[in-house]
């Protein structure tokens, strides 16, 4: 279960790629490019996507994007949390 301690870290075995002003997610397999599994990214998420340092704990992430988008600590918690719960399959969270 992700909660704010938890600290993601982006696996190797997906890559960032912005074409045309669109972020997106895509996971490799034996080095080739998943073409089937993209997933696109909104601003706020690839904002929060490009600071998962694996450092960074789901509070320190939510502090970022509502200093970012100067929005209410709790909904940037909020989408912060949903955020990682929807890209789980491409990162891997470690809980302190």
């Amino acid at each position: 279960m992700i909660d704010k301690s938890s600290i993601p870290s982006r696996l190797s075995s997906v890559v960032s790629k912005t074409i045309k002003g669109e972020c997106l997610l895509v996971p490799l397999s034996s080095h080739i490019a998943d073409m089937d599994s993209l997933y696109r990214l909104n601003e706020t998420g690839a904002f929060i996507w490009n600071a998962i340092d694996g450092q960074k704990s789901v509070s320190e992430l939510a502090r970022l994007v509502a200093n970012e988008f100067e929005v209410d600590p709790e909904v940037a918690m909020r989408d912060t949390v949903e955020f990682i719960n929807a890209i789980e399959k491409f990162v891997q969270l470690n809980v302190s």
